[in-house]
């Protein structure tokens, strides 16, 4: 796990990059104290599903006025 500065990282990035792409974890520094790690990214993560929770919940269909007194008394000190 290799400690480089900041200037060699702009400069060399592409070979950084290229590295962390293959495996290896890189320790980016500035003025000597590690700031960030290069590394690289999990390609065997899977994609998020939309809709996986559809027929588990319901909601109220008064939803948006649920509560509104006390949301109104929270807000403005006194109910409407």
């Amino acid at each position: 796990m290799p400690i480089i500065n900041m200037h060699e990282a702009k400069t060399q990035l592409s070979r950084y990059v290229d590295q962390a792409a293959s495996g290896e974890e890189i320790i980016i520094a500035r003025a000597g104290k590690p700031v960030a790690r290069l590394v690289s990214l999990n390609e065997s993560a899977k994609p998020r599903v939309l809709g996986l929770g559809k027929g588990r919940f319901t909601l109220p269909k008064n939803l948006d006025q649920m509560l509104q007194a006390e949301i109104e008394t929270m807000f403005y000190g006194t109910e409407k």
